[in-house]
C-alpha cells in the first residue's frame, strides 16, 4: 500500500488529512471563493500539522489535486512506561517499539493498557487509550 493517494481538493472536507510540504496535515477550515468571469473557483485551506501542530494555509483551484496520506490505525499493548515514552507491542504483528506519549495521555498510559496508534507516512503517533 502506498503512503499517499491523490484527491481533488474541492471534494475534501474539514477533518480530512492532506499532505503539505511532505508532511501530513488535518484540514481545520475550508473556504470556497466564487469563480470570476473567466476564472475558476478557489479553495482557501487551513490545515494543522499532525505532529507539530503548526498551522499552514494554502490556496488552490477547486479542480486541483492534492496528496492525501493513507492512515493505518493499529492497536497495541503497553509493555512499559518511562517518562515521555512507552514501549508498546503491536497486537497484530507482535512488533515492539517505543512511542512518544502525547501530553494529553501522560496520566493515563500505564503498563498493561491497550492503546490506539496511527501509522502515517512512515511515522507513528499514539492517539488514545482503548476503553474496555
Amino acid at each position: 500500500m502506498s503512503d499517499i493517494t491523490m484527491a481533488e481538493i474541492g471534494k475534501l472536507k474539514e477533518g480530512r488529512y492532506i499532505v503539505i510540504n511532505d508532511a501530513p496535515h488535518i484540514i481545520t477550515n475550508m473556504q470556497k471563493s466564487a469563480p470570476g468571469k473567466h476564472g475558476h473557483a478557489k479553495y482557501r485551506v487551513e490545515a494543522k500539522h499532525m505532529f507539530t501542530g503548526n498551522k499552514t494555509v494554502i490556496v488552490m483551484t477547486a479542480h486541483a489535486h492534492i496528496a492525501v496520506p493513507n492512515l493505518k490505525k493499529q492497536k497495541a499493548n503497553v509493555l512499559s512506561v518511562s517518562e515521555n515514552s512507552a514501549q508498546i507491542m503491536d497486537m497484530e504483528t507482535y512488533e515492539t517499539f517505543d512511542l512518544e506519549i502525547p501530553d494529553e495521555l501522560k496520566k493515563d498510559v500505564e503498563s498493561g493498557k491497550t492503546i490506539l496508534y496511527w501509522e502515517i507516512m512512515g511515522k507513528r503517533i499514539m492517539k488514545e487509550i482503548v476503553k474496555g
